[in-house]
């Protein structure tokens, strides 16, 4: 399994229509995927209003590139959302059963 961290900055005063995306179509979206066996969705917090984040973990390498596409270590950005996100990153890990 695959541990994916993507963690997004809005670009100033775009902190709560971003906020509108993340809750009412990244939030579902995620949840509904294929392949997806757990995510973890990161709101804003006080200290950090404009940083939000998702922590996935993915079945598979395929299950992954099947949602994002080959290029899956580049951050995948909806077209709604490109003009409300500053920055953003992703990281991938294995998933370390214990």
């Amino acid at each position: 399994m695959i541990i994916r961290i993507f963690q997004v900055t809005t670009r100033p005063g775009k902190e709560q229509a971003f906020s509108a995306f993340f809750h009412e179509t990244a939030i579902p979206l995620m949840r509904s995927t294929p392949g997806i066996v757990s995510v973890l969705p990161g709101a804003a917090r006080s200290e950090s209003p404009r940083d939000f984040s998702f922590v996935m973990v993915w079945q598979d390498l395929a299950s992954l590139k099947a949602f994002v596409g080959e290029d899956y270590e580049s951050p995948h950005i909806d077209p709604a959302e490109a003009e409300l996100v500053e920055s953003r990153s992703i990281k991938h890990y294995d998933l370390v059963e214990t």
